[in-house]
Formats: C-alpha cells, sequence, structure tokens
C-alpha cells in the first residue's frame, strides 16, 4: 500500500470539489481529488446553467472567470407565462442592481478542469472502492487506482461526492438526520443547437403543466418539460417535444420558437433533500453530498459554491490564522442558506407545477397567489430577492506563505 499524505482530501471531482480545490490551491493549502468517475465523464455531465451574482463573484476569486466574462449570458429579469400572457420580473430593478449569468455547469466544470491542470494540481480519476475512515479522529482515504492500494492520510476530509456518493454514506446512522420531499413528476429536458425562443428565460405555468425555456449560449437551448415519472425519454420523440412545447406557450412565443433535432435528451426527478449537520468530525459534506434542490428555483449550483465559500474560508481561517472558528460554524451557516433555498425552491415548484392531486380549489389558489405575487411590487421583490440570490460574505484569500 502506498501511503500519501496532505491537508486535505476533496471526494469528488464536480464543481464544488473542483472550486475548493482552486481555491485552497490560491490560499497554498495543500489537497488532493479524487473522484470515482473518469475526467471525460465528469466533464461532459449537462446540469444546471444559471449563476448568482455572488457565484460568479466566487469564480472570480478563484482565477477561473475568463471563459465566463467572454461567453456568460448576464440577465437582468426573467418571464412568467401564466393564463396565455407573460409578465417580466426586472430582477435588477427589484433588487438594486443584480442580476443572474447563463453559463453552463458543464462550461464551469471545464474551466477548473483546465485550471487545475495548469497548475498541475495532483488528481486522481477513476478511483475505486473509494473509503473515508476515521474522520473523528485521525482522516484516513483509502482507494484502489490503477491496480495499486492507496491511502492518504489527512487533517480534513471534504465530501463534495454527490447525493449517490461514499462521504454521507459512511456517516453513522445516529450521527445524522435527513429530510426529504419527493415531487410526484420529472423534468424531460432537450438540449438543441437553436438559438433562444426570447432573451431571458420563460417559466410557464399551464393547464397541461409546467414548461422551462432556458439557454446555453445565443445559439444553443434548452427547454424542459413537466412530465409523468412514469414517462420514459423513448417515449418522446423530438417532434413530441416541440409540439407539447408549443401547446404550452403562448401565441408570440410559438412563432418565435426555432426547433431543431436533440443533442442531449433525459428525464430527471425532482426532490428536495437535505443533510443535518453538514459537518462530521473532521469531515465536511458539501452541495448534492448535503442537500438536493429541485430545479425550479436556478439553487443547486449556487447552493455548493456558497458551501464552498464558508467551507474554503474556514480551511483558511485554520491553517493561516489557526482558527478553529470557521471550521465549528461551517455546518450551521451553511444549513441557513440551504434552508431558505431550499424554501424558495420548494414554493417555485408548488407554484408552478401542476399536481395530480390538487383540487380545482387548490389549483384556484396558486392562480390567486401567482397573480397578486406578479401584481405587487413586494411580491415581484421577494421573487426576484431569492433568485438572484441571498447574500453571503466571500473573504478575500490570504496570498500564501513565502
Amino acid at each position: 500500500m502506498e501511503i500519501l499524505t496532505t491537508q486535505v482530501a476533496i471526494i469528488g471531482a464536480g464543481p464544488a470539489g473542483l472550486l475548493l480545490g482552486q481555491l485552497l490551491y490560491k490560499a497554498g493549502i495543500e489537497h488532493i481529488i479524487i473522484e470515482q468517475r473518469s475526467a471525460d465523464y465528469v466533464s461532459s455531465r449537462i446540469r444546471a446553467g444559471i449563476l448568482e451574482q455572488v457565484s460568479v463573484d466566487l469564480l472570480k476569486q478563484a482565477g477561473v472567470d475568463q471563459h465566463l466574462k467572454e461567453k456568460g449570458l448576464p440577465h437582468s429579469g426573467i418571464e412568467i407565462l401564466t393564463n396565455g400572457q407573460k409578465h417580466r420580473v426586472d430582477l435588477s430593478a427589484l433588487t438594486g442592481g443584480k442580476q443572474v449569468t447563463v453559463y453552463g455547469q458543464t462550461e464551469v466544470t471545464k474551466d477548473l478542469m483546465a485550471a487545475r491542470e495548469t497548475a498541475q494540481l495532483r488528481s486522481f480519476y477513476e478511483a475505486k472502492n473509494v473509503q473515508v475512515k476515521d474522520f473523528y479522529g485521525t482522516p484516513k482515504v483509502h482507494f484502489e487506482y490503477q491496480g495499486q492500494v492507496l491511502q492518504i492520510n489527512c487533517d480534513f476530509i471534504a465530501g463534495c461526492d454527490g447525493y449517490h456518493g461514499v462521504c454521507r454514506a459512511s456517516v453513522p446512522e445516529d450521527q445524522i438526520k435527513t429530510f426529504e420531499k419527493v415531487y410526484p413528476f420529472g423534468w424531460l429536458g432537450i438540449l438543441a443547437d437553436v438559438p433562444p425562443v426570447a432573451d431571458e428565460l420563460i417559466y410557464v405555468q399551464s393547464e397541461r403543466g409546467f414548461a422551462l425555456c432556458s439557454m446555453r449560449s445565443e445559439t444553443r437551448s434548452r427547454y424542459y418539460l413537466q412530465v409523468p415519472l412514469t414517462d420514459r425519454v423513448e417515449d418522446w420523440s423530438d417532434d413530441r417535444f416541440w409540439e407539447e412545447l408549443k401547446c404550452r406557450l403562448d401565441p408570440e412565443s410559438r412563432e418565435h420558437l426555432v426547433t431543431g433535432a436533440s443533442i442531449e435528451k433525459s428525464i430527471a426527478p425532482l426532490r428536495s433533500f437535505v443533510t443535518e449537520p453538514m459537518r462530521f468530525g473532521k469531515l465536511f459534506l458539501a452541495g448534492d453530498a448535503a442537500h438536493i434542490v429541485p430545479p425550479t428555483g436556478a439553487k443547486g449550483l449556487n447552493l455548493a459554491a456558497s458551501d464552498i465559500a464558508y467551507l474554503s474560508t474556514a480551511l483558511i481561517q485554520y491553517y493561516v490564522e489557526g482558527s478553529d472558528q470557521g471550521i465549528n460554524e461551517y455546518s450551521e451557516k451553511c444549513l441557513q442558506r440551504v434552508w431558505k433555498a431550499e424554501r424558495f425552491s420548494w414554493w417555485m415548484t408548488h407554484l408552478l407545477h401542476r399536481f395530480e392531486t390538487e383540487t380545482e380549489f387548490e389549483h384556484k389558489i396558486k392562480q390567486a397567489e401567482l397573480s397578486y405575487i406578479l401584481g405587487s411590487t413586494a411580491g415581484k421583490t421577494t421573487l426576484a430577492e431569492n433568485y438572484v440570490g441571498l447574500p453571503y460574505e466571500i473573504k478575500t484569500i490570504p496570498e500564501p506563505c513565502a
């Protein structure tokens, strides 16, 4: 067995793990990333594409925002289509100039991987049988790599390995509590090289179900339809998808919709999920390992980024300032923001989707609530403040000691 030593072992090379690694590198903190999937698989996963301003700021601090500045699409508003009419929510006007940026998670991942390769930082992709051990004492990570058994001795373990990862599963059941809500539908998503139907995202509440018109660039669009969980991707030809989307849009949007062959198509189930706490001795959970949100509020990647902001700050305080404060406060600070984002995502999902179990009375109440929100400056401000992202402090990373 080969034994390696580092300060922080990061499990998972998704955006959370890669961003943490980049921030620790900038601060001169040693770390190693261990990932069970291949680098090609990680860099090709299709995920969300809306970044809050604080997430953009964090990527800038990490030094990986060059392509984001060149290719990202700043959006100052969104549109909500209900009862056949579109209503614009002016995010910037309602939040003192804040906005969101359309930039795919796939691109964020590629930018972080490129920065890591340039800095020649150590990563193990396609690691097998990953195990995290002794995180209440002297942490260790065991795994197999290219036929060898390796052990990493470290001070801390960062569990950034997603909902199905090994880190959360390794915590004793009596030390952890989970909260979950599973929704009775999924999102059928299609990616196509066609221009977006509008300059801004359109959230659609219709009698036929929810739809979302989004984009990845000025020439690549991402569309979603609410579908039953019993549906399969094979049930939906491209033609059927486009026809159903047209049925949920208003006449103007239907006229401007450009259709084309899909380059990716998938159905994602929706769930809300939270783990408490997010720290177990010297093991920290971050991102999807600790929480899942339905994509309606565009919070998944952004919550992962805020976790990493808190965790990187805590580790830098520990190594640079000799303080345990950030480590001790990590879980509480994260969960305060997590639950607010969970509430917003649940609310948006409940408001815009059609539930088979809802009565006509409940449906009318939702229609009235949406009508109130869109007709009230206070209501739209509440929506806008949550959509652009609730604030948190990003501390400047000190330069590493010579």
